[in-house]
């Protein structure tokens, strides 16, 4: 069982890359075009490997890789006519940059569900109502994935989530 820490966040731990993308999947399984989940945590703390899950539940049939270097993947979504933006900003270095690569137009695309791995390199471009998602590495797989909800539709999508994987 994970703790719910609060209405609007919750703590979970995953021990393995495996059961860290199933959470992925299931949370995937409940965005929508406009929503942006932010993933925060050092480097190796499985960031992508939850991206990846989460594109995996959104629909996406591509292999979901690192855009580490280009700063931006775009995928179709299988179901619907939808996109899914993964951005990294870990290469970042101001927040005229991240403008600069057009992140505000990547925001403020209500046809795509958007990640972004290293949120806060560019956070005050970012919206208040988002799921943030920030991820330690506790020791060898085990990880704490800690999920804060803002905004009402992140709200009601987290207490969604809860049932879904736990049953709370």
């Amino acid at each position: 069982m994970s703790p719910i820490l609060d209405p609007n966040s919750l703590e979970c731990p995953t021990h393995s890359w495996e059961q860290t993308q199933r959470m992925g999947v299931r949370l995937g399984e409940l965005l929508r075009p406009g929503d942006l989940v932010c993933l925060e945590g050092a480097l190796g703390t499985g960031k992508t490997c939850l991206a990846q899950g989460i594109g995996r539940g959104c629909g996406v049939t591509e292999a979901l890789i690192s855009p580490t270097y280009t700063f931006i993947h775009e995928y179709r979504l299988a179901r619907t006519r939808a996109r899914f933006n993964h951005v990294d900003l870990y290469r970042i270095s101001s927040v005229t940059e991240a403008e600069d690569l057009g992140l505000n137009d990547y925001l403020d695309d209500g046809a795509a569900i958007t990640v972004i791995e290293w949120p806060e390199q560019a956070e005050e471009l970012l919206p208040e109502n988002r799921l943030w998602i920030s991820i330690r590495h506790i020791e060898s797989n085990k990880r704490i994935l800690l999920f804060s909800a803002h905004g009402v539709r992140f709200e009601a999508l987290l207490r969604d989530f809860r049932r879904r994987a736990f049953g709370v």
